[in-house]
């Protein structure tokens, strides 16, 4: 059997954050030797037919619902060549657990794992969750990329920090007032930021304050010191569905908010915050950032 899968390059003008034509086609291989009798062979696709109008040992090809046509488009081509209809074997889709197909599309999107898991259920999206005392060291130490810089000059951790990104990353989300005031002071606006008016839980004077009538969409939230709240979930879901720049003003804490970002956003998000007195830290949405949030979260305790 011959699989086709896309080339890098018609892979990237879909979305950046596709896995390389190499990483696909060794996790197939991989994949297929875990199955008893599947024997395939991974060929690279250029364009949306491929060899199959003109591959002459062919006789049938696989389909879903939405590529069927196509399918049938291929047989049209190779009856003007002189070959045989293939036989089109349709396969349905799998649906996630929460609804929605398993697809590359959402998985890319942040909304479920490979297996259609989502990454934060809906029991605990919809639930006051507790941060275990003994999380508080691990959940401490900073989860991303530091960029140092003195605390009394936060502009050049900052500097850093944006000069780090890669070309091609999703929206930028920043959680903290000093990391928010930060970037706008070089003037830039974040996609997203998340403020509560404290810096090291004391609030702020008046000057070091976040001004909000720059950001396009103002949201509020409700979430004490410790605690993840169902408020705070659906105020950073609707911030992340917006297509303008938001800032979510937080009535309490947003300090454990990048466990809940990490889970809801799209792989490629950028998350950036303070670290005190060393700089500005940087982390990636990533599948494996994805997983270590999924299961810390598991750790919360349910109020």
């Amino acid at each position: 059997m011959e699989v086709h899968i896309t080339s890098d390059e018609m892979a990237h003008s879909k979305s950046p954050f596709v896995q390389s034509f190499e990483e696909r086609r060794s996790e197939l291989l991989n994949w297929a030797d875990t199955v008893t009798g599947c024997k395939i062979t991974v060929h690279q696709l250029n364009d949306n037919y491929g060899p199959a109008p003109s591959h002459a040992a062919a006789d049938a090809i696989v389909a879903t619902p939405e590529t069927r046509n196509m399918c049938q488009s291929i047989n049209e081509q190779r009856n003007e060549n002189g070959l045989p209809a293939l036989h089109i074997i349709e396969v349905m889709h799998l649906d996630g657990i929460e609804g929605g197909i398993i697809s590359s599309s959402s998985i890319r999107n942040g909304h479920m794992d490979q297996e259609g898991h989502p990454w934060m259920t809906l029991h605990q999206r919809q639930s006051t969750l507790k941060m275990a005392a003994a999380l508080d060291s691990e959940l401490k130490t900073p989860m991303g990329t530091l960029f140092e810089g003195p605390e009394d000059d936060p502009e050049i951790g900052m500097a850093a920090a944006l000069d780090g990104l890669p070309t091609s990353h999703g929206v930028i989300i920043t959680v903290g007032d000093v990391t928010t005031k930060t970037m706008l002071d070089m003037g830039l606006i974040p996609d997203i930021a998340l403020i509560d008016g404290q810096t090291k839980r004391t609030e702020l004077e008046d000057e070091f304050k976040v001004d909000c009538s720059q950001f396009a969409v103002q949201l509020h939230a409700v979430n004490p010191a410790g605690l993840l709240t169902p408020s705070l979930n659906q105020a950073v879901a609707e911030a992340l569905r917006a297509e303008q720049s938001v800032v979510l003003e937080v009535d309490g804490e947003e300090d454990l908010a990048p466990l809940v970002i990490h889970c809801l956003a799209p792989i490629g998000t950028v998350v950036m915050y303070g670290q005190p007195k060393t700089g500005v830290v940087v982390q990636y949405t990533s599948l494996e950032v994805k997983s270590r949030c999924r299961h810390l979260l598991s750790l919360f305790e349910v109020e």
